[in-house]
């Protein structure tokens, strides 16, 4: 993330400097996002999710992940470019890339039927990258840093800068909740699995291709996210817990014992890793 603007600058010209990156415009797309989700939700909650307003206010909100993934993807493409000499990745490598897999779905779930609780991971990783980008550049582009007392320099000798308290507490939220609210999106993207899979098995039109490329994409993040993997942890050990109880039929415990059996068949079978140099957990995450 680029460093703000020089404080000598007057402030309408430190605004204009902000304003002019693509940095910026990452920016203004998750803040678009986070208030067509809000809009989205008060219409949902009064049960008026399908009217002109909240249709919009949905389709907005993806063009805006789109739009937000879209400036990581082409920053990263850029820099690879301009480093020279180093070969850009193939098909397989790119769609390793988090920020990739969350550009697609963006526009998958663009251009398909409303399915609210897609809108939760975007709205959640939205929120801190909001925080982040305030906390870092808005705030001290607005209010630059100040020179604190003389008697709290550096040991080394630097002239230390006094932060802004807003911008401090900004840092603590950030930092405090930023792990329960990583463990909050993966546990919903798991959910938004099954609720995909009722779709399909209801026969709704379309849902079998979303399942199947809604499943390609979580089994990526299981790949990727050990936030995603601990809440797949979590879900399991709790299944287990409740057919162990003896007034579970063994057949139940059975059949339980079977789906956990191809689910491992067919994560093995799908780990990419075995056929490409495609990165594990230690991959960037999305932006």
């Amino acid at each position: 993330m680029a460093p703000p603007p020089p404080a000598s600058m007057p402030l309408g010209q430190r605004l204009m400097h902000l304003a002019q990156t693509l940095q910026f415009g990452w920016f203004v797309g998750h803040l678009t996002l986070l208030f067509c989700s809000l809009r989205y939700s008060l219409s949902y909650i009064f049960l008026n999710y399908y009217s002109r307003w909240a249709r919009f206010s949905y389709r907005t909100a993806f063009v805006a992940a789109a739009a937000t993934y879209g400036i990581v993807v082409y920053k990263a493409f850029r820099a690879r470019a301009r480093a020279g000499g180093r070969q850009q990745p193939g098909a397989l490598a790119l769609l390793g890339d988090e920020n990739v897999q969350y550009l697609l779905m963006a526009l998958v779930w663009l251009f398909g039927r409303q399915i609210p609780l897609a809108l939760l991971p975007f709205t959640v990783y939205s929120i801190f990258h909001v925080a982040t980008y305030t906390r870092a550049n808005l705030i001290p582009t607005i209010q630059p840093p100040q020179q604190a007392p003389a008697s709290s320099a550096s040991p080394g000798g630097r002239t230390a800068t006094k932060s802004s308290p807003l911008a401090d507490t900004i840092g603590r939220f950030v930092k405090e909740y930023y792990d329960a609210s990583m463990t909050l999106v993966a546990s919903l993207e798991i959910f938004l699995w099954f609720r995909v899979l009722f779709s399909a098995i209801i026969f709704t039109k379309g849902s079998w291709i979303l399942l199947a490329i809604y499943t390609v994409f979580v089994r990526a993040r299981y790949s990727q996210s050990s936030f995603v993997q601990g809440a797949v942890g979590q879900g399991v050990g709790r299944v287990d817990a409740l057919v162990a109880n003896q007034s579970i039929p063994p057949v139940a415990r059975q059949g339980w014992e079977t789906i956990k059996s191809l689910g491992r068949q067919a994560t093995d079978a799908t780990d990419l890793s075995r056929y490409a140099g495609a990165q594990g957990p230690g991959m960037k995450k999305a932006q």
